[in-house]
């Protein structure tokens, strides 16, 4: 059985080998160390090699007998003994290639959720562009090694996303910024009398987000259209009842996760298959 032990240490020599001490004679075996430092302590994790009939009971008296404190133990895989510097480089090349799968990739980082938070778990928020908040959760606390190492990363997704972002197409002749229109469910954007653009929500049932069907010419994409579609239809979807609005898209648009971030919304993205979704919170916009 494969264990991965947390537990705070105190930060003075010899506390680490006093612990390993203590799991030589019961029989269970170290096979991977990380050391967070926090100030005057040290937070340690292991991945340990136990006997099968053991109990989390078990190991967490055995820890907190050798000097550890706040311990926590989960039984995890033998994913758990890939190499850490290897895992944070795949970890950077699947975020260049597809910087919508970020918030999955960070989960998986750090054995984390991307699920709300119930209130009870350690939350970790990543705010990309000043304003849209990515979260992750668990119920093990997060170290400030790996709340810097997070910061690291969404300063990478936006270089990336900065990088990606295609040219500006020039503004053709005779074409003047497009007008919002909001009738109802129905956002439109309408340049010298056609539409350039289109979003629409459609009410959830129950507690379920509000599913958002948004649309641009392809002759306006990169002209701020869909943002401001989408703020606007969010506004409209407040007023009606909604909390909370969905959109969905393909897995490898590259249009949807700039456009919620210039929005300044706080958006949950997820990818699954081939599909990406944005989980928008109303809660806190101004109608």
């Amino acid at each position: 059985m494969l264990w991965r032990v947390r537990a705070g240490l105190p930060d003075r020599p010899g506390a680490l080998a006093e612990l390993a001490a203590a799991c030589g004679r019961s029989g269970v075996n170290i096979q991977t160390v990380q050391v967070f430092p926090e100030g005057g302590s040290v937070t340690d994790e292991l991945v340990l090699q136990v006997p099968q009939d053991w109990t989390p009971a078990q190991l967490r008296a055995l820890v907190t007998a050798a000097g550890g404190e706040a311990v926590s133990a989960l039984p995890v895989t033998t994913a758990a003994l890939e190499d850490q510097p290897t895992r944070y480089v795949q970890a950077v090349r699947a975020i260049v290639a597809q910087p919508a799968s970020f918030p999955d990739v960070v989960a998986h980082l750090f054995d984390a959720d991307t699920a709300p938070s119930d209130g009870t778990e350690d939350v970790l928020e990543m705010t990309i562009g000043g304003s849209t908040t990515i979260q992750v959760r668990r119920d093990t606390p997060f170290t400030s090694v790996e709340r810097a190492r997070a910061t690291a990363l969404t300063e990478l997704l936006a270089q990336v996303l900065d990088a990606q972002a295609p040219p500006v197409p020039p503004q053709q002749p005779g074409t003047t910024d497009p007008d919002f229109v909001t009738t109802g469910a129905v956002v439109s954007a309408l340049a010298g009398g056609k539409v350039t653009g289109r979003a629409e929500f459609t009410p959830g049932e129950g507690e379920e987000p509000w599913p958002v069907d948004l649309w641009v010419d392809p002759a306006w994409h990169r002209r701020g259209v869909g943002t401001r579609l989408l703020a606007d239809v969010a506004r409209a979807a407040r007023s009606a009842g909604a909390d909370e609005i969905v959109l969905t898209a393909p897995s490898d648009s590259k249009a949807v996760l700039p456009m919620v971030l210039a929005a300044g919304m706080r958006g949950r993205i997820r990818m699954a298959g081939d599909v990406l979704t944005v989980r928008i919170a109303l809660g806190d916009l101004r109608v």
